[in-house]
């Protein structure tokens, strides 16, 4: 037995996604590297450990017996780098985020001078929507979450990091006649695009709405910010959308911000956690880089933003 210990990750990520696509996609490799490295290691057992059938991937029960030996490998290898870690004083461990979708264009920017500064910290990052993300804090699943919205229902502590700023958001085929027009006009001059259920923005557009005693004729649902940008971008309709997400767009002239009486909203991208929590030290020392910082990662990465 020869394997390597880039062998056995690449054989658990193909167990855990059952797919050499997305194992590969998962580790930032090119697909051919991930199967190379999948059948050197097979090559080293006479017994198989996968088995193709039509073109889907399994995992034979052999090769969940070496998956978890080859779990638990790569942890003892973990536990030796983590103890050579403390040893020499420095951070190791996770840090685990959960993010809402519209956060991931302003999460990465607080983290990566942090993890450059701390290269035994291992990042873990779900970025999904509202509900996704409060349930894993409500079940202290993460060390922290980042929302535009704080909930009402959960005892938290929270560092604000910087606004978010709503606009309603159209094709610049949408000719934006002068004067005043009533809002409900506005909103059903094109068909109405909506975030799933349990997304912020959307639970901030139907309070908008219902604040303004508006009749929807014509709408449809998406289930990302990203689907409903291109779905704009099509020409399918207009929507409220979070500024830092379309910055290229509005740049390129590709997207318009059109006027709306009571717009843009602004609430407060902010960093929360369970009240009471007992941080790990890799958890503490990133708030504490936080609160030290985020004005000056601000002032880098976010200036434009900021002035809008």
């Amino acid at each position: 037995m020869n394997y390597t210990l880039n062998q056995l990750r690449i054989f658990l990520k193909v167990v855990e996604l059952e797919s050499v696509t997305k194992a590969s996609e998962a580790l930032h490799l090119t697909q051919p590297a991930v199967s190379i490295q999948l059948k050197n290691f097979q090559d080293q057992f006479e017994i198989p450990l996968t088995e193709v059938v039509g073109r889907k991937i399994y995992v034979t029960d052999f090769g969940k017996e070496i998956a978890d030996a080859a779990q638990q490998i790569l942890e003892q290898v973990n536990a030796i780098n983590y103890k050579t870690l403390a040893y020499k004083g420095q951070l190791f461990g996770k840090l685990k985020l959960s993010v809402v979708s519209t956060g991931k264009y302003v999460m990465p920017y607080f983290l990566s001078e942090f993890l450059n500064e701390h290269s035994g910290v291992e990042l873990e990052m779900d970025v999904t929507n509202k509900r996704s993300v409060l349930q894993s804090i409500e079940q202290n699943e993460v060390d922290f979450a980042l929302v535009s919205i704080i909930p009402d229902n959960l005892n938290v502590e929270q560092v604000d990091l910087m606004q978010n700023k709503l606009y309603f958001v159209g094709h610049t085929n949408v000719k934006i006649t002068s004067g005043k027009k009533k809002i409900e006009s506005i909103f059903n001059s094109r068909p109405l695009l909506f975030r799933e259920m349990g997304s912020g923005t959307r639970q901030t557009l139907e309070r908008f709405i219902e604040k303004n005693n508006i009749s929807i004729n014509k709408k449809m649902e998406l289930t990302s910010n990203e689907a409903v940008k291109q779905a704009i971008l099509a020409g399918l309709g207009n929507s409220l959308m979070p500024l830092i997400g379309i910055r290229k767009e509005i740049q390129n002239n590709d997207l318009q911000i059109i006027p709306v009486a009571g717009l843009p909203i602004r609430t407060n991208w902010s960093l929360i956690w369970n009240k009471g929590k007992k941080h790990s030290p890799q958890a503490q020392a990133f708030l504490e880089y936080l609160i030290k910082n985020k004005e000056e990662i601000i002032k880098t990465h976010f200036s434009w933003y900021e002035t809008l």
